[in-house]
């Protein structure tokens, strides 16, 4: 059996291990180490990360032209867009969940309930007592959140350019989105099922404007059962509301027409925002959208692609910042420690279980491996009869047949190929600004 060479393999295809363009890693570590100059030293931040953006973007504009990829980017074109279009979608419906779990119950209900116990949380209190102190400082430290993830994603999506990772950059991008917006949709469905009390009993009254007292659906199938245990029992044995309690329904309802079914579910104030796009954008977040973390998801999520994408010591560098968001986290009462763990085996399983959507097969190596399947026997043969001549000939003809497959492009179409790198590149650097500017502040 003829096995391609390991220099062959390099040669055609991928560079999943990490193989090529040993600068990702350093340059991940730059990103992280000069961002966090803004606690440091912020005027050398403010020189340096337009300076670290700039030069990455120049040097991958340059790598542009050199690019041998660009019609399996093409074919990926298509699904990245639907998955782009499918990932805000989800997103819609999460800003929506995420909004009526804290509008439903009343910011008096929030203010009052206290938080569950959380185990991790005693963990990382009473670590604080036994660790050298420079090693909480550590743990303590913001080094990286949400927009650090998504730029690192960026990152090893643009080192498609340099043979860091196996093409298409559009398929893993594809991938990355679809995952993501999967698992937000299970999130938000899994946070807007039971509402569980926020670790932090005023960040309701403090980023969301909705009324004090109940909705008046919680009004009749929760507060009358909410803490009388007979009560509890009784609505067990007659699986009946029973008790309607004190019903109102005297709710403020702009007039928002075909969207106005939101306004059960948004609750504005008559004194609030009057656009319900502005409500779902306003908070910047929930308090009690907990099960499972949408921050650990997206970090899971960059973990997990880099390291199939590019391994090595920096992708246990990613799982180590992986693991320090998670400390914190919990020790910021953001989240419960189990929203979490959730989160870190839900991106896991959910990036395994998308591996269709990238790496896309490879069409050159196939061609070369189905012609060396043809030649075995002749192959076997020279190189049994010592024929230096007949194996070099029967070794260009499977060059010769991936070259003729590859030049069968002409030039109208390889114009066209050059408008698509353009556009690409633009929208993608576009992403990036956006990216880094709307998702600073989580």
């Amino acid at each position: 059996m003829v096995r391609l060479s390991p220099k062959s393999r390099k040669q055609d295809g991928g560079a999943a291990g990490g193989g090529r363009g040993g600068g990702l890693g350093l340059a991940a570590v730059a990103y992280i180490s000069i961002d966090y100059l803004r606690h440091l030293s912020p005027s050398w931040h403010e020189l340096l990360q337009p300076l670290l953006w700039i030069v990455l973007a120049l040097i991958a504009i340059t790598r542009v032209p050199f690019y041998k990829h660009w019609s399996a980017e093409l074919r990926s074109a298509l699904v990245f867009i639907a998955a782009l279009v499918f990932m805000l979608c989800t997103l819609l419906y999460e800003m929506i969940s995420v909004r009526s779990v804290t509008a439903v119950l009343g910011l008096t209900w929030h203010r009052n309930t206290p938080p569950l116990p959380d185990t991790g949380q005693w963990i990382l209190l009473g670590l604080n007592e036994k660790l050298p102190q420079v090693i909480v400082d550590i743990l303590r430290a913001r080094i990286v959140g949400l927009h650090h993830y998504l730029m690192l994603f960026v990152m090893l999506a643009f080192s498609v350019l340099f043979g860091s990772i196996e093409a298409p950059g559009l398929g893993i991008g594809a991938r990355y989105m679809f995952t993501m917006a999967i698992g937000r949709f299970l999130r938000a469905i899994s946070f807007a099922s039971t509402i569980l009390p926020s670790p932090r009993p005023w960040c309701a009254a403090s980023r969301f404007d909705v009324p004090h007292h109940p909705h008046h659906w919680a009004q009749k199938f929760y507060v009358p059962y909410a803490s009388d245990p007979n009560a509890i029992n009784n609505v067990i044995r007659q699986d009946m509301v029973y008790d309607n309690g004190v019903v109102g329904d005297d709710e403020y309802r702009p007039d928002w027409g075909f969207m106005s079914f939101l306004a059960d579910f948004l609750r504005p104030i008559p004194s609030g925002e009057a656009a319900w796009i502005n409500l779902l954008k306003k908070a910047g977040g929930g308090c009690n959208d907990l099960l499972y973390s949408g921050h650990m998801l997206v970090a899971v999520l960059t973990a997990m692609a880099w390291t199939e994408a590019y391994g090595g010591f920096s992708s246990v560098f990613i799982w180590m910042l992986v693991a320090h968001s998670a400390q914190r986290e919990v020790r910021e009462r953001h989240h419960y420690t189990v929203d979490c763990i959730v989160a870190i085996y839900v991106g896991v399983l959910l990036w395994k279980m998308t591996g269709f959507l990238w790496p896309l097969k490879n069409k050159s190596r196939e061609l070369r491996l189905k012609k060396l399947e043809k030649i075995e026997g002749k192959l076997y043969q020279a190189a049994k009869d010592s024929d230096l001549d007949q194996i070099r000939d029967l070794l260009k003809q499977v060059e010769l047949t991936s070259q003729s497959k590859n030049n069968q492009v002409g030039k109208e179409r390889a114009r066209a190929m050059q408008f698509f790198a353009g556009g690409t590149i633009v929208f993608a650097l576009t992403v990036v600004v956006l990216a880094f500017v709307l998702t600073s502040d989580g």
